[in-house]
Order: C-alpha cells, then sequence, then structure tokens
C-alpha cells in the first residue's frame, strides 16, 4: 500500500550512513571470530590478549574503589594520583622534563585522540606495513589519508623507506615496537635513525609501546630521542592483562595533550574511574609482579618459531606475543587460514594488517597444549602445501 499523496517517504537506515563510515571495512578479525563461533572447541592462536587473569591485587585495589563510591566522573585528563607517579616515571624513562599526560580509555584511544587533534583532511600519516589496523583506518575517518610503508620480507625499520615516502603533505608518522602483528623489536640504531628524519622533516611521531612489557630483550624506546616531537603511548591492557578495563595513558608536548584531553570531554570523558585508582599501586608495587608470566610467554615464543621455522619463514619475533608468517607453498594467508580453520585451527589472515596477503598470525598467548597442537596441524598444512 502506497503512502498517500504529499506523505514523507519511508525512512531507509542505509541511504543515512556517512560516506566515512562505508569507507572502513568491519575488521577482519571480527570475521574470523564470527566463523570461530561455529566451531567447537577451537585451537584458539587468534586472540591478541594475555591468557592468564587480572592479578588479584589489582583485583582488590578495583574492588575496593568500587566499595570507597570511586564510580564517578574523574577529571578528563584523569586523577593527580596516578597522574603524578606516571609522569614521574615518563621523565625517568625519557628524560622528559615536564611531560604532559593524560589517562587514558586504553592506547587506542590516545591513537584516535592524538589524529583527531594534529590531522586535517589530506593531511598524511606513515606507518609500516604490515600495521595494526587502527593505523590504516583512524586517519580515513578524519578525512585523511593512510600512507603505507613495505617492511618485508624481515619486517625491519627502514628509515631511508619512510623517508621516500614523505611528502610535504606529511604531518605523522607511527611506530609500534614491539610490533603487532609480526612480533618485531626495533634495534636502538634503526630508531636514532628514523628519528633524524623525523627531526629534519618537522613531523610527530606517536610511539605505539602497549607491548613493551613483552620484550625478550631490554625495551628501546624512540621516546628519548624525540623530546619535543613525540606522542608515547603506553597503557595496561596486554601487561597486566586488563584488556577489558580500557586503561593506558599518553605522555608528550604540553600543548597536543592539552588538545587530546578537550576532545576527550566531548568523546570518551575519562578513563573508567575504579581502574584509574587500581592502577595507581602498579607502578610501584612488587605484588603485581609479571616476570613469570613474562618468562612463560618467552617460553611459549621459543615452542612456536622451533616447531615451526623449518617450514614457514616466520621473522625475528622478539617481542609481544605474535608470530607473522608466510603461507607456504603459494598459498595466500587467507587460503592457509581457510584450510587451518577445516582442521580447527582459528588464525588471523595478514590482510588484515598488510596491503599484501602472503601471510597469517599466530598469537601464543595461549596455553601450551593448544600451541603444540597449533604446531601439528600447521606442519601438516605445509606439507600438504608441498613445503
Amino acid at each position: 500500500m502506497q503512502a498517500p499523496s504529499g506523505h514523507a517517504p519511508s525512512f531507509d537506515a542505509e541511504k543515512i550512513i556517512a560516506d566515512r563510515a562505508r569507507a572502513i571495512d568491519a575488521s577482519g578479525i571480527r570475521r574470523v571470530f564470527d566463523l570461530a563461533a561455529k566451531m567447537a572447541n577451537p585451537i584458539n592462536l587468534s586472540i591478541g590478549q594475555p591468557d592468564f587473569d587480572v592479578p588479584e591485587a589489582i583485583k582488590l585495589k578495583a574492588i575496593n574503589a568500587i566499595r570507597q563510591g570511586k564510580n564517578r566522573y574523574t577529571p578528563s585528563q584523569g586523577i593527580a594520583e596516578l597522574i603524578g607517579p606516571i609522569s614521574r616515571g615518563v621523565t625517568e624513562a625519557t628524560g622528559w622534563p615536564e611531560p604532559a599526560v593524560m589517562i587514558l580509555s586504553g592506547t587506542s584511544a590516545g591513537l584516535m585522540l592524538a589524529m583527531f587533534a594534529c590531522l586535517n583532511p589530506g593531511d598524511e600519516v606513515i606507518f609500516l606495513d604490515p600495521y595494526f589496523v587502527m593505523y590504516k583506518h583512524l586517519p580515513r575517518l578524519i578525512g585523511a589519508v593512510p600512507v603505507s610503508v613495505s617492511s618485508y620480507p624481515d619486517f625491519r625499520l627502514d628509515a631511508k623507506a619512510v623517508e621516500a615516502a614523505i611528502t610535504p603533505r606529511t604531518r605523522m608518522v607511527i611506530i609500534c615496537s614491539p610490533n603487532n602483528p609480526t612480533g618485531t623489536t626495533y634495534t636502538a640504531a634503526e630508531l636514532e635513525s628514523l628519528a633524524a628524519v623525523v627531526k629534519r622533516h618537522s613531523l610527530l611521531l606517536i610511539s605505539d609501546e602497549i607491548y613493551d612489557a613483552f620484550c625478550y630483550q631490554p625495551h628501546v624506546s624512540i621516546a628519548p630521542m624525540l623530546p619535543e616531537q613525540c606522542i608515547l603511548l603506553k597503557g595496561y591492557s596486554k601487561t597486566y592483562a586488563m584488556t577489558g578495563w580500557r586503561l593506558g595513558y599518553a605522555a608528550g608536548p604540553k600543548a597536543i595533550i592539552e588538545q587530546m584531553i578537550k576532545l576527550q570531554q566531548y568523546t570518551f570523558v575519562c578513563a573508567p574511574s575504579p581502574a584509574q585508582y587500581a592502577a595507581i599501586d602498579l607502578l610501584h608495587s612488587s605484588a603485581v609482579d609479571m616476570t613469570g608470566h613474562i618468562d612463560e610467554y618467552r617460553r611459549r615464543r621459543d615452542m612456536m618459531v622451533d616447531g615451526i621455522k623449518d617450514l614457514y619463514h616466520v621473522g625475528d619475533p622478539r617481542g609481544a606475543f605474535y608470530i607473522f608468517a608466510q603461507a607456504p607453498g603459494g598459498l595466500t594467508g587467507t587460503e592457509l587460514v581457510q584450510r587451518a580453520m577445516a582442521k580447527n585451527l582459528m588464525l588471523i589472515p595478514g590482510s588484515v594488517f598488510s596491503d599484501r596477503d602472503t601471510h597469517f598470525r599466530i598469537s601464543y598467548a595461549a596455553a601450551q597444549d593448544h600451541i603444540r597442537q597449533g604446531i601439528a596441524i600447521l606442519r601438516e598444512l605445509a606439507q600438504q602445501a608441498g613445503a
């Protein structure tokens, strides 16, 4: 039955969706999880979060904060009791004399706020390929232009390749070390070369260091090399298995952090209050020593690498809890993952993190028996592919 003449047409929700939303694909990780929902007890080597639980001491701090009524909004920049020790820690680690600091709803919020504060439509953002998915899609929300620079085949940081991608529209460079999805950690020499490029072209650099605790050698940060041109992003989600608590922080030049705080007022408002109070003691409490977990993840890394390196090219993963392996026998990463899922093994295709579809990501944040089962399946798949 048609609407009477002169009446408004029926509403079509599809027609009102903005171009910026249409320009972004749903996360490939989400698609894998949707498929996995149909699998019975999968061997899960896909998830990007620790498999241990939040330490009991931290849980108790959060519970106590809730019971003490610390459940209301905090200042947008975060509580002073947490900002103070973080600021002192940043100074100790970087040499920055007076870093501006804000508490974030996870480091992902820091990426978004920094981009919204510093990028105009048409500005360009450089990052290495493979990349964390947000590096490519967040600039598009603003109308900025993501520019990926290949780090294949060994996933090293080549400052010359980054410099070759710089144009008059370039405003920002993003790096992540230890890296998601490759597990690569950058050397001091690589970071010094990149810092020289950033200084030479007067760019802002975002250093995403969410995996700094999962570094199986001394962690090296670029932040001390760029005291005026760096936004340092760190967080608690990975180190303490607090991924659902959404808590991190940004440090950097006061002018930029102030703009990020202003934008947080109109987006995230503030980081979760009980989580902020629970985090205060993380900075100086021996009750939350994570050394045992980090050592266990090193053993799992060694188990996975040693189990497949004769059949797969796996790079040199020295941090985070990922391996970015090349699919064997001419298979694409997607094809390898499809074959793995047919055998009840969950992985993430490399095309989620890259402009190429030649690799796949393994997460060894899983029990050792699952890692052993995953190794057996991956070896079988490589042999079937003629590797």
